[in-house]
């Protein structure tokens, strides 16, 4: 296994590790927040790293749009972000927001 895809393997362990957290975190305390994921592009590394937070409903989500929510999901990717050690300079650019879709006509698990 070459070495940087090695440092991507142990990035990409660390980097589910702390959104884990976030996610836990937001659970408990955002309304309608029901799960997060991330995608990344290594080649294009950090530049590529998305983080989408995904709600229940459009309602849920621009009720916490609109509040200190946002603030607060911002800051758990930043910090998630911090501890594994990657830096970007908006951390705003690398969040997005979306609604979660039924499947099949249930809705998902979530992770």
């Amino acid at each position: 296994m070459a070495a940087s895809k090695r440092k991507y393997v142990g990035i990409e362990r660390e980097l589910i590790r702390t959104l884990t957290d976030a996610c836990e975190t937001a659970k408990s305390e955002i309304v309608g927040f029901q799960w997060l994921t991330h995608e990344v592009n290594y080649p294009r590394f950090p530049e590529s790293l998305i983080v989408t937070w995904m709600f229940d409903s459009e309602a849920s989500k621009a009720r916490a749009l609109a509040g200190a929510e946002k603030a607060m999901m911002l800051a758990l990717t930043q910090a998630a972000f911090e501890e594994v050690g990657i830096s970007v300079s908006r951390i705003a650019d690398h969040v997005a927001f979306s609604v979660e879709q039924p499947a099949g006509g249930k809705r998902g698990q979530g992770h």
